[in-house]
């Protein structure tokens, strides 16, 4: 099978790639910006005319689109998460063969989701911010596109490889620099927020298996369990040893190695044993910015159409997320 991919050099494209390319069954060409793609093409300013040409000349069966930003300007969004996705579309279109599309979309999409409840893929998405409403913008163009395609709403990933501007790379680097100064304190955002925490290489497991199959519509990817993120903070800081405190916001946590139970063990407003907890700040506000206090996906679809399931988890993630990171020269 011959496959394009799209946004190789990401957090998920680079997993995905690794993936791909250990499957000998798989051809797979790589377009992007970058002097190491196959093909040199830059899909916010490229048009569908020329990204069809590269389409007949490549003739892939499947084209996966992992590209996009998750940081940046409104106008940056919109350019890398909505006209690059027309753009494709556009092109796969126009292309001789019109080739199957799997498309990575995002959580974010749905915006605020009843707390305790599994969101599911026909929920009314309701995004609050540009981030969200670029994500749904370019998976409303894909679903309406006309074309054999798939929107993989992918939940929070972690794994080695998390960007340093994402919740735990930047706490892993936090933790590192606390310890090479033996610093005594962490600065996080608040981490009050439950959040379904899915690893990078279960994510690209399902890109691949939506690549396969016959799967059309959106189709949620997650670990289909709610953890707060101060919770999942903890594995990441018993990972690295660090003994200080991890202070959000107004208030301070203290996360000991060997405190605590398992994730998900801790309802609101219930200390972790063995925490020093100070100060008070409204519950609801989450790392990200966003007014979502809770987040978890119905994965049913995933099990029941891709054959997929969560296979890492979150204290293996986590783990590798802080191996990385100490290991980094």
């Amino acid at each position: 099978m011959r496959v394009l991919l799209l946004g190789a050099d990401g957090f998920i494209g680079r997993r995905v790639t690794d993936r791909l390319l250990m499957d000998q069954e798989l051809q797979v060409t790589v377009l992007g910006r970058r002097d190491s793609a196959d093909i040199r093409f830059d899909l916010t300013t490229g048009s569908p005319g020329a990204l069809a040409r590269f389409l007949d000349a490549v003739a892939p069966q499947v084209v996966i689109n992992c590209a996009g930003a998750t940081y940046g300007s409104s106008r940056t969004l919109i350019r890398s998460n909505t006209l690059a996705v027309a753009t494709v579309c556009e092109a796969i279109r126009r292309s001789r063969e019109p080739a199957r599309l799997v498309h990575v979309g995002s959580a974010a999409e749905y915006g605020p989701v009843p707390g305790g409840v599994p969101v599911s893929e026909q929920a009314e998405p309701r995004p609050v911010g540009p981030y969200g409403v670029s994500k749904l913008a370019g998976t409303e163009l894909v679903l309406a596109s006309g074309l054999d395609a798939a929107v993989l709403r992918v939940f929070d990933v972690v794994g080695p490889g998390a960007p340093t501007a994402s919740l735990f790379g930047r706490l892993a680097e936090g933790l590192r620099r606390a310890l090479e100064r033996d610093e005594s304190q962490v600065r996080m955002p608040d981490l009050s927020g439950y959040r379904d925490f899915v690893d990078v290489r279960d994510v690209a497991r399902a890109i691949q298996a939506a690549a396969v199959s016959a799967a059309t519509g959106v189709v949620n990817i997650g670990s289909g369990h709610a953890v707060r993120a101060r919770d999942a903070a903890q594995l990441l800081v018993r990972a690295s040893g660090f003994e200080g405190a991890i202070v959000e916001e107004n208030r301070q946590v203290l996360l000991p190695a060997q405190a605590g139970g398992p994730v998900g063990d801790h309802l609101p407003g219930h200390h972790l044993p063995g925490h020093r907890v100070e100060g008070h700040r409204p519950e609801g506000r989450v790392a990200a910015g966003e007014p979502v206090p809770w987040r978890q996906a119905d994965v049913r679809t995933a099990r029941d159409r891709l054959g997929w399931r969560t296979q890492v988890p979150l204290e293996e993630s986590l783990g590798d997320v802080w191996l990385e990171t100490a290991c980094r020269v």
